[in-house]
Formats: C-alpha cells, sequence, structure tokens
C-alpha cells in the first residue's frame, strides 16, 4: 500500500497520526490489533480491503508500515518480525550470487554476522570501508558492487558518514545506497531525503523505545525497490506480528520527545565522561572535537542517545564499570527510556571479534535513557570510582 506521507504536517503531528485512523467501525482513535490469520473473501477472488491471509498483510501491521513511510518521507515501509529480518530480506531482494557489497568497518555485529556467515554462502562478497571516508568508499568499489551500507551513527563507535556524499558515489557506480537509521531514528535523521535508496531500522530500539518488542523495518522512495520488497517479503515471511506492530505503533507516537531527552541526557553524559580522568576518549557525534561533528551537525536535528567511550586499565576495568553500574542497567540493546550499559567486546559484537570490524576491549556502551540526567551522571560517576 502506498501512501501520501503528509510533507506539509510536522513529523511529530505524523508520528501521532499517519497510519492511526480511526476505527470506522466503533470509532477507536488507536487501531485494534487484529489478531487474525484469515479473511473471509467476498466471493473467489473477491478481497475485502485487499487482505486474505496475514502474512500477505495484516491491518495492524498496514497502519504501523504506513506510519513508518510517513517518518521517513518515503513511499512504502515494510515491518518484519526483527532489525535482522528486515536486513535479510533487503540483501536477497537487491543481491544475486557474485554480486559485491562495500560493508562499514563499524557496524552492528548482527549485521556484520549475516553479511560474514550467511550472504557470503549464497555467493555475495563483500570489502569492509571507512564509510566516513568518501575516497575509501571509492576506493572499494568493483564492477560488481551492487549495494553500499551504511550506519551513520555507527554501533558501536559512533562514526558519521555523510550520506549525501555517499549517495552521489553510489549512483556513480550504479550502486545501491542502504542507510541503517536505528541509532538516529527518522527524528534525528532522514536519509532518504539525503539520497539514500532505502532505510533500515530495528524498530525494537528507539521507535518500539520501551524494551518491550522486537521488530524491524525497511522504507524506500523507489516504486520499483518497494515492489520487490513486497513480494520478498511475502515470499520469505519473516513478518511483523499483529501485536508486535501495534507496540511499535504505540511506541512510535511519542518518539520525538523521547529523542529529545534522550539528547539531552547523552550530551551531558558525554561532557562529564570528557572531563573523567579515568576516561581516555569519549566517542559521542555531539562533542566538537568528533571527527564527525560537523557533518553530523548538517544531517541530524540532534545527536541522540548512544555514548560509546574508553577507559584506563584496559578491558578488565571497562567490564568493572559495567558490573558497577547500578542505574544504568547490563544488558544488550538500546534505544528504551531506561539506561542501559555494556561492553560490546564481550557482548553486541562478540561476533566481530578477529575481523576488520573487531572493537577495542576497553570500551563500554551506554543507551542514555530518559531518567533524571543528575541519576544518570551520579551513577556512572561512582561505577568509574
Amino acid at each position: 500500500m502506498s501512501h501520501d506521507n503528509g510533507a506539509e504536517r510536522a513529523f511529530e503531528t505524523l508520528a501521532i497520526h499517519a497510519g492511526n485512523t480511526a476505527d470506522p467501525l466503533t470509532g477507536a482513535v488507536v487501531p485494534p490489533i487484529y489478531q487474525v490469520s484469515t479473511y473471509k473473501q467476498d466471493g473467489v477472488g473477491g478481497l475485502r480491503g485487499g487482505y486474505e491471509y496475514s502474512r500477505s498483510a495484516n491491518p495492524t501491521r498496514t497502519a504501523l508500515e504506513e506510519n513508518l513511510a510517513a517518518l521517513e518521507g518515503g513511499r512504502r515501509g515494510l515491518a518484519f518480525a526483527s532489525g535482522l529480518a528486515a536486513e535479510d530480506c533487503l540483501l536477497r531482494t537487491l543481491l544475486s550470487p557474485g554480486d559485491h557489497v562495500v560493508i562499514p568497518n563499524d557496524a552492528y555485529g548482527g549485521t556484520f554476522r549475516l553479511f560474514a556467515k550467511v550472504i557470503a554462502r549464497w555467493g555475495v562478497e563483500w570489502s569492509v570501508a571507512d564509510t566516513s571516508d568518501a575516497a575509501a568508499v571509492r576506493a572499494a568499489l568493483t564492477p560488481r558492487t551492487k549495494v553500499i551500507w551504511v550506519e551513520t551513527p555507527s554501533n558501536p563507535l559512533l562514526g558519521i558518514t555523510d550520506i549525501a556524499a555517499v549517495a552521489e558515489i553510489a549512483r556513480s557506480a550504479g550502486a545501491r545506497l542502504v542507510v541503517d537509521n536505528t541509532f538516529a531514528s527518522p527524528y534525528l535523521q532522514q536519509p532518504l531525503a539525503l539520497g539514500a535508496d532505502v532505510v533500515v531500522h530495528s524498530t525494537t530500539k528507539y521507535m518500539g523505545g520501551h524494551s518491550d518488542v522486537v521488530g524491524g523495518a525497511l522504507v524506500t522512495n523507489d516504486a520499483a525497490i518497494a515492489e520487490e520488497l513486497v513480494f520478498h517479503q511475502n515470499a520469505m515471511g519473516a513478518v511483523a506480528g499483529p501485536f508486535d506492530a501495534w507496540l511499535v505503533l504505540r511506541g512510535i507516537k511519542t518518539l520525538a520527545v523521547r529523542m529529545d531527552r534522550h539528547s539531552e541526557n547523552a550530551t551531558r553524559v558525554a561532557d562529564m565522561l570528557t572531563a573523567h580522568p579515568k576516561v581516555t576518549q569519549v566517542l559521542y557525534p555531539g562533542l566538537p572535537e568528533h571527527a564527525g561533528h560537523e557533518t553530523a551537525a548538517k544531517q541530524m536535528k540532534a545527536f541522540g542517545g548512544m555514548v560509546s567511550f574508553r577507559i584506563k586499565g584496559g578491558e578488565e576495568a571497562a567490564v568493572e564499570v559495567c558490573n558497577r553500574a547500578r542505574l544504568f542497567t547490563l544488558g544488550e540493546s538500546l534505544g528504551g527510556v531506561e539506561s542501559l550499559i555494556e561492553h560490546p567486546g564481550r557482548m553486541t559484537h562478540a561476533s566481530v571479534t578477529g575481523s576488520a570490524l573487531e572493537v577495542p576491549g576497553d570500551l563500554v556502551r551506554l543507551s542514555v535513557g530518559i531518567e533524571s540526567g543528575d541519576d544518570l551522571l551520579a551513577d556512572l560517576k561512582q561505577a568509574l570510582g
């Protein structure tokens, strides 16, 4: 289903209203959870509202998909069972055996595992490049490059890629630019407007926002890609269930106000860590000394809620900081209202150990929540000792 993205309306309005049409039967202002697998048809081949089977389409999922498209300024949104399910569908749609992909030197460990352990077995080759360096991206291209994959900000080193610049490189090479927008969310950054072909989300994170649902999304402006994605989504079947779609749709309604607080708290945390004697480096694009600060300021509304830092004492010291945190919960994932702390090398990014994407052992990653900033600073100070 295509969607009029209501470009004349502000983001905060779209987040609450796009796809959220009042129920025509009862007037309910929240879309119902259509917990149904099949639909009564109006005669053989006569689909009522276009629905026949919930793998192909479900009204609750449709509401979310319309909302996702509106928020990213896209023509078509698709909702999946997880972020990796969305990535898998996208890659198998865009790629064939013998094709080549440029992947970033800093990326989510699950994305790397998908390329290195799954897609590679299908005959797709990949090369690693520092996507923050346009020359490095250009040098990594081959005549068979079909996709350039970007995360910005990246996970877990918070690197920044100039989306518009890499989009131009992709166009000149006849390749598609895919941008994982999970860390920023569409409230802070809209890659399609900057030239990306497809945007990827783990809706588990900021979109859902409450650590209570797993989901993924794809959004595109390209009608041909959209048609292929819809076909593959149905053919492969890793769709978002109706209750999961409903939870993400509910979470999105407060995305703007949550991202404002996430960004505000993260800025305070980054400033405190920068001044702390036990911290050797703070990775946050909001800091003026960050290598990607100017680019981030150009393409992002604010700098988000993710902060990583390196500490004196190496890996064991980093692990101890994670273990001593009290208000920051030791756990994987990110983007929920509660603050999380983790050790990427041993947790979220263990799958990249020994690869070009291996992360430093002294690195700690924070997902800064929306609690009191004072309480968060106090907890980090006691954890650092």
